[in-house]
């Protein structure tokens, strides 16, 4: 976790100069921990905070309290207020980033869904595009799409300030355009895997349906 808080170190603390004790380096690498540990509230990450030992809070820079001699874990509140208040693009990038120095990986997957129960001030559905490890699931970027667009050109950025060179990027059929081929393997360096062409490419899927299959080497 050491990489992650040095990390976190670069990123804007927008909090008020008073009354503010925790350092946000300490608060958000509780929070990733606890989530990666599968903690799901506020509280729940709370209490994983308040299990570390003082060695561990040490270890990430802690709020130490010089009458009690001890370290100390960050609230709920205090976590609550942090998180809600965070610069939520930043955060996200360095989340992101410090994933994809830690984890070995060949491949993203990106797609995109629509939050069940989440709307926009108009009542409009929230939809995001996402890119996520294959095999662990780890988001390394997202973002919402806005009303008056869709996920072809924001697939480019997205990925605009991701580190893919020599990886694979998977995605599905909707994809399948040319301005993104071009775009991962010239401008990122990466290969790319989309999975079907369907009735959005009619062209090219009529091209593709002339091609002799049974010829073709993973049929062999």
């Amino acid at each position: 976790m050491e990489g992650l808080r040095q990390i976190f170190f670069r990123l804007p603390d927008t909090r008020s100069k008073l009354g503010k004790q925790h350092p946000l380096p300490a608060i958000l690498t509780v929070a990733v921990a606890a989530v990666l540990t599968r903690a799901e509230s506020y509280a729940a990450i709370a209490e994983w905070g308040g299990r570390l030992t003082q060695a561990q809070l040490k270890r990430i820079r802690a709020r130490f309290d010089p009458k009690t001699k001890r370290y100390l874990a960050p609230s709920e509140p205090t976590i609550r207020r942090v998180l809600q208040g965070a610069d939520v693009e930043a955060l996200d990038a360095a989340i992101g980033a410090w994933l994809l120095g830690t984890a070995g990986f060949e491949a993203v997957a990106v797609d995109g869904k629509v939050l069940k129960g989440a709307a926009r001030a108009d009542g409009a559905q929230v939809h995001l595009l996402s890119a996520f490890l294959h095999g662990q699931g780890a988001t390394i970027a997202q973002k919402e799409i806005a009303r008056k667009t869709n996920e072809i050109p924001e697939l480019r950025n997205l990925l605009q300030d991701v580190n893919i060179a020599g990886k694979v990027v998977t995605a599905d059929a909707l994809h399948t355009q040319r301005e993104t081929a071009r775009f991962l393997v010239e401008d990122k360096k990466a290969d790319y895997l989309f999975t079907a062409v369907k009735g959005n490419q009619r062209k090219l899927r009529d091209r593709l349906t002339c091609l002799p299959w049974g010829d073709f080497p993973p049929q062999r």
